[in-house]
């Protein structure tokens, strides 16, 4: 991550190389700052404007694609954290931009509060695991973006625009996934529930049941989730429904399995092995899936939804109407059984309900998402191209957070408000102040 830190009011910091989570994405800033205040942030967005900068905030650097990368300003909000304001009687939570997921999360749990969905790591900024449209699984909840109820941006021209459904509707519409394009997000208001409990149930299926039964398994659960391990007809499946508790979470053996044989140091281990010796990877596969066994507990939230991930990687992750991921995901077996390809990470899938945001992958329709995944320094360019060609055939839109080839053109077509999400950057930042490569690609001029 950067090096550099901003002396804030007192000017910019030298700037350092930035590099994302994966490594994969590499950027040369000629200014960091790490502004303490929304004001300083402002002085620093107005005078990189006179002095012919672009300007890109950057969280914890989660996304695989360059979204974040800029030759110019770069912003790391870490400074901003932290809780301005609980509501309980509007059941909302403020947060400053900055504020990294787990945080948020534990700070929720002391209040007795909790986010209703997450993903399945907590490591990031608020900022930045919404404005990718960073999501779990549910049938009836949606992404992290979805929970939005109100937004802080600094615009452009260095102004604070507030926004919700009743304060700049059309904004709020488009920036809660707004991928850097139309400002600086500087706090942002989500719904909270009080905190309940979870019992998630995970159990070994064949991969031919599993996507047989699999609309079933999505309407009887409230998050339904499964991998599919490439090379073996195996797969976990992961149920995780509301219950009355008491809490009672996996014992140390089940943990284990979940935290460093699928997760973490096991994995880290099996992964280099197959990097060293690629034909290893299948035999290994089928091992790693038959180690898995039934297991149920209970906690809150946060402990049921995410678990911490070590062993890096890089991702690609599409999102298709949902009564096609079967079909996508049969496609995509074939392809690898019959390909010289060698896949160490399994395959995972989970879904969405649909939303009302602009730019959400699940913007207007039912979802599914199916997400692919190379160890880091593994070559995934083969692989993500033959799954990337079956999924694009589906009508499918990438997680823009994650590795794609897609252009404007692209998304014109499979976002029906593509054009709303454009004529708002036009009226935003119509000299670009926010943009760089990657948005040029996927927004256009």
């Amino acid at each position: 991550m950067g090096t550099a830190t901003a002396a804030g009011k007192n000017g910019p910091a030298t700037a350092g190389a930035w590099h994302n989570w994966a490594g994969n994405v590499t950027a040369a800033p000629a200014r960091v700052v790490t502004p303490a205040s929304v004001g300083e942030l402002q002085e620093a967005v107005r005078r990189a404007a006179e002095d012919g900068l672009k300007v890109k905030a950057v969280g914890t650097g989660h996304s695989f694609t360059a979204a974040a990368a800029t030759d110019g300003l770069l912003v790391r909000p870490q400074a901003l954290a932290g809780i301005r304001e609980i509501d309980r009687t509007a059941g909302t939570v403020t947060v400053a931009a900055g504020t990294v997921l787990k945080d948020l999360n534990q700070a929720l749990a002391r209040e007795g509060l909790s986010l209703t969905n997450m993903g399945d790591i907590m490591e990031q900024t608020v900022s930045g695991a919404t404005s990718t449209g960073t999501h779990g699984t549910g049938r009836d909840s949606a992404s992290i973006a979805a929970q939005i109820r109100g937004m802080e941006l600094v615009t452009a021209d260095g102004r604070v625009l507030t926004c919700s459904e009743k304060e700049n509707p059309e904004v709020f519409a488009a920036a809660r996934i707004g991928i850097g394009a139309l400002g600086i997000v500087t706090a942002i208001t989500f719904a909270v529930e009080p905190i309940f409990f979870l019992t998630a149930r995970e159990e070994p299926m064949g991969f031919d049941r599993v996507t047989a039964e699999f609309d079933q398994h999505f309407a009887e659960n409230e998050h339904f989730e499964f991998y599919w391990f490439p090379h073996t007809g195996n797969c976990n499946t992961k149920r995780n429904n509301r219950s009355q508790g008491p809490a009672a979470p996996p014992g140390a053996v089940s943990a284990w399995v979940e935290d460093e044989l699928l997760s973490n140091g096991v994995f880290q281990a099996v992964n280099s092995l197959g990097r060293a010796v690629p034909a290893a990877i299948p035999s290994i596969a089928r091992i790693a899936s038959r180690a898995l066994s039934a297991r149920t507990y209970t906690d809150i939230p946060y402990k049921v939804f995410t678990s911490p991930r070590r062993v890096r990687f890089v991702e690609m992750e599409y999102a298709l109407p949902r009564e096609q991921v079967v079909e996508a995901l049969r496609e995509l077996k074939t392809t690898v059984d019959r390909s010289g390809l060698r896949i160490s990470f399994p395959v995972e899938v989970r879904t969405a309900p649909a939303d009302d945001i602009a730019l959400s992958t699940a913007s207007g329709r039912e979802t599914a998402y199916i997400a692919v995944h190379m160890y880091k320094g593994t070559p995934y360019q083969a692989y993500f191209t033959a799954a990337e060609r079956i999924f694009t055939a589906h009508g499918g839109r990438p997680h823009w957070g994650k590795v794609h080839t897609r252009d404007a053109e692209y998304f014109a077509r499979v976002y029906p408000r593509f054009g709303e999400f454009t004529a708002l950057r036009d009226r935003l930042d119509p000299e670009r102040l926010f943009g760089n490569d990657y948005l040029r690609r996927v927004l256009g001029e």
